[in-house]
This record gives structure tokens, sequence and C-alpha cells, in this order.
């Protein structure tokens, strides 16, 4: 069985970077190319442009990689975690009764599921945490926020700005979409000084290059 063309979606090019650093230039994945596109910050910006690299050649699967913030104690500082829920956390309206999601509404999904095999693949390769990334728009920089989305989502272990619009992107393709997410900074009071943003994207780094090895080991067919 060949190994899909991917594709990695980052939102900066520190991000793009610290991927591409796993594949040495003309490197492939057993057999297959790997594409690494920064693709701006924010869920509309990165489906976008996903959208349009997707356009730009076949490709068998589709990844949101990055930095983020982790939820404590489950997902610390320089640790790694892959998503087997990609949820758009914020997506919906606030009423008098707290805040109800757009698929509440009736309005469509909040929700993108990456291929489960290929989730343990990765998380065995790599020994990231597997678990539900949140997709917000504003970055999470209150104790009360924080607690917010644990409420709404017991057992998320990261946020970030772009997952759910990659994972848009490659749903309108008929593609897989997984998310990786290094964390950089704990979610909640927003201290600059607590970041590690290079310890996250070296433990970027070195989580993609166990990627070959995920995809060895996963059968897109199951």
């Amino acid at each position: 069985m060949s190994t899909p063309h991917v594709l990695v979606a980052t939102a900066v090019p520190a991000e793009r970077d610290a991927v591409a650093r796993a594949f040495p230039a003309g490197a492939s994945v057993a057999g297959a190319a790997v594409d690494v596109v920064a693709v701006g910050v924010g869920p509309a910006a990165a489906a976008a442009r996903t959208a349009l690299e997707l356009g730009r050649r076949p490709y068998g699967l589709v990844v949101s990689a990055g930095i983020g913030g982790g939820f404590a104690p489950h997902a610390p500082v320089g640790s790694l975690v892959v998503a087997d829920a990609i949820v758009a956390a914020d997506l919906g309206a606030e009423t008098a009764e707290g805040f109800v999601s757009v698929t509440s509404l009736g309005f469509g999904s909040v929700l993108h599921t990456p291929p489960a095999g290929l989730v343990r693949a990765f998380a065995a390769a790599s020994g990231a945490a597997a678990g539900p990334v949140l997709t917000v728009s504003t970055v999470t920089g209150s104790a009360e926020r924080a607690a917010a989305l644990r409420a709404r989502h017991p057992g998320a272990l990261a946020e970030a700005m772009e997952g759910f619009g990659v994972a848009e992107a490659a749903a309108a393709y008929g593609l897989p979409v997984l998310e990786v997410r290094a964390v950089s900074n704990p979610v909640g009071p927003r201290d600059r000084e607590a970041w590690r943003i290079g310890d996250a994207l070296a433990a970027l780094t070195s989580g993609f290059g166990k990627l070959p090895a995920a995809l060895e080991g996963w059968n897109p067919y199951e």
C-alpha cells in the first residue's frame, strides 16, 4: 500500500520551519511527498489557504500542525498532543443560559473526527497524548474562560486557532485530517514569561520525525 501525499498546514513560518526540519530537503515519507505550508492565523485564513493548496495537486492526508495552549495537568508545556476530535469551541451564540454551539442551534457541525487508527499510530510512535483539541478564534487569557472551556469540553487537551479551519478544507475535498499540537503554554491567565515557544517548536520537529512510522502503521481503509 502506498503512503498518501501529505499536506501539513501550520499558521506561521516558524511552525512551518519546525515541521520541515523533520524532513531533509527532497525527503519523502515512505515514497510520499510532504508539503509544509504556512496558511495563516485563525480558522478562516487556515480554511481558505488550505483549500487553495489542496487544489494544486492530489493529496491523501491533511495535517494541521503547530504550537498551542495545553490544559494542565494532562498536556504540560513541552508535550505533544494529537487530536482525536477537532472542535470549534466558540462557534455559536451566547445566550442568557450560556453558550450554545452552532450544532445545537441547528446550523451545522462543530466537530471533525480524525481517523482513529492514524491517531493511535501517531500517538504510539511519537508519545503524544490523544484527546480533543479545541479551535478558538480568541486565545484564552483568563482562568474563568479556561474553566468554561473545560466545563463545555471535558477531556480537552489543548487549544489552538486553525485546526477546525484546516479540517473544513480537508472535508470539502473528502480527505482525512489530523491535528498535532506542541504545547507552548498553559491554557489560562496570559503570562508571556511562562511560554516556552522554543521547547514547543523542538517538540514539533521531534514529533513529525515519527510521522513516517505512524503512516506506515495506518490502514486508511479500516
